[in-house]
């Protein structure tokens, strides 16, 4: 694909100071996100919530995730990158912090939603904010690499944080930390070039409606689901939802100026890509989401120790998602994220055969095997969002990527609470027998997802398809 890329006078940026801050963005986010994993009791306990009011201390960080990546994408694509990455930015800084001096359930599960929507922001406009500083394919390929490293350092990084302040002092430290982190980014990305799409579209506001309450209303519903399928409550949220999605690809059709033209998936690229985010968040995601919950009440594994088992995944996927710029440039992005996930899908297949006598030890060569694969996953995935998408919309396809990668991770949570649930009383034995069906259902969406991902065929581009990239290397 060939970026058309336009600048104007202004002092010169490194780029490796715009992929740093990215990729440090990208990091904040995920520890944000990744943090109550290991601080879950205390934080339930600090703010008098019950069971309901943990499953959606987990879970409401992804609803604003959800809800605004594909919005925040196309915004920074047509009203600059920069700029929506600082707004992202303040806004995941400041509702952390409000979450760190909530004192109720409620108030804690508004501002984490809230930084979800800050942090979409970050996420979609920090890859299209590298991919517009590093024009050159072959120095893309590295950058994309480095942030997708940093997806694996924010997961390692999270519960660890969490964890060491939350038994040092208080488990709202960690989202002061963040807070500052979050403000600190924002003023920082302020030095870096600002970037946006040569030809920005009209704003398409019944398509960024539709979308941003569509996503929120079907997670949503699925988060209230754990409670009971057929409570009302979740039944409206999960038709709501639907509604809302079906309206939106109505709309789509119909605009003469769409957040989202359609006719992306028609690029065997775009379908690939986003196939790929969806096994990933609903199969070792999902699965990696209940192992900390699940080592914890039936093997009797302390939250420090599981925290560790975090890393045991994360952490080489960090070291792979540098090393993958190495991979033969024959090896097409498509074929790394099959063979990735199928790696992926073997590793969790490992973890197989764990009884309630089993130590953290027995989960380790699996989870090694399936971070190294996450590694090469997540900086193809990175690569190919932007590649497979016209120049212009690289925060649109960092957006739509991202999307389905929680968007599967909140289908894959749900699943797995489902098929892991014992059918009698709450034994060891019983948790232990709902850890192997969660582990067969989410390993088999990592397999099904390399099948799919291997047979959308290679990335095609339209003569004409391509917009002009302008790149404003003014820091101001």
């Amino acid at each position: 694909m060939i970026w058309s890329v336009h600048r104007t006078k202004g002092p010169a940026v490194s780029p490796r100071r715009t992929l740093a801050i990215a990729s440090l963005g990208t990091v904040t986010v995920l520890v944000a996100f990744t943090s109550p994993l290991a601080n879950i009791n205390q934080t339930v306990a600090g703010l008098g919530a019950g069971h309901r009011g943990a499953t959606w201390i987990l879970s409401s960080m992804s609803i604003g995730l959800g809800a605004f990546l594909l919005t925040a994408g196309r915004l920074a694509d047509d009203y600059g990158r920069r700029r929506w990455f600082v707004i992202g930015s303040l806004v995941l800084g400041l509702a952390t912090l409000l979450g760190a001096l909530s004192h109720d359930a409620t108030t804690f599960v508004a501002s984490r939603i809230v930084a979800g929507a800050g942090g979409a922001a970050v996420i979609a406009a920090g890859l299209g904010m590298i991919a517009a500083a590093h024009p050159d394919p072959g120095e893309r390929g590295r950058a994309t690499g480095v942030w997708g490293a940093s997806i694996g350092a924010g997961i390692a990084i999270g519960p660890l944080l969490g964890n060491y302040l939350g038994s040092l002092h208080s488990w709202r430290d960690v989202y002061v930390l963040i807070g500052v982190a979050g403000l600190a980014l924002a003023a920082a990305a302020r030095g870096c070039p600002e970037s946006r799409s040569a030809e920005r579209a009209r704003l398409d506001v019944p398509g960024v409606v539709l979308i941003a309450t569509g996503t929120a209303s079907v997670l949503a519903g699925l988060t209230e689901g754990r409670g009971g399928w057929g409570r009302p409550v979740t039944v409206l949220l999960l038709v709501v939802g639907v509604l809302l999605l079906v309206a939106f690809v109505v709309v789509e059709r119909r605009s003469t100026h769409p957040m989202l033209a359609l006719g992306l998936f028609a690029r065997p690229a775009f379908r690939a890509v986003n196939v790929a985010g969806l096994a990933t968040g609903a199969g070792i995601i999902a699965l990696m989401s209940y192992v900390s919950g699940f080592v914890g009440s039936a093997l009797g594994i302390s939250a420090t120790t599981a925290a560790w088992l975090m890393l045991a995944w994360s952490a080489p996927s960090v070291v792979t998602a540098v090393a993958a710029r190495r991979l033969p440039a024959h090896w097409s992005g498509r074929g790394q994220m099959a063979v990735a996930l199928a790696v992926v899908g073997l590793g969790q297949l490992l973890v197989l055969g764990v009884d309630t006598g089993s130590g953290a030890a027995r989960f380790v060569p699996g989870l090694l095997l399936a971070g190294v694969a996450t590694g090469v996953l997540n900086a193809a995935m990175g690569r190919e969002s932007v590649a497979s998408v016209p120049p212009g919309q690289a925060g649109l396809g960092s957006g739509a990527n991202n999307t389905a990668r929680y968007l599967g991770s909140a289908l894959g949570v749900t699943v797995v609470s489902v098929v892991a649930a014992p059918s009698g009383a709450i034994t060891a034995a019983g948790l232990v027998d709902g850890w192997h069906r969660a582990v067969v259902v989410t390993a088999l969406v990592s397999l099904v997802g390399a099948a799919g991902v291997a047979l959308l065929g290679e990335r095609v581009v339209r003569p004409g398809s391509e917009r002009a990239e302008t790149v404003r290397a003014d820091s101001g």
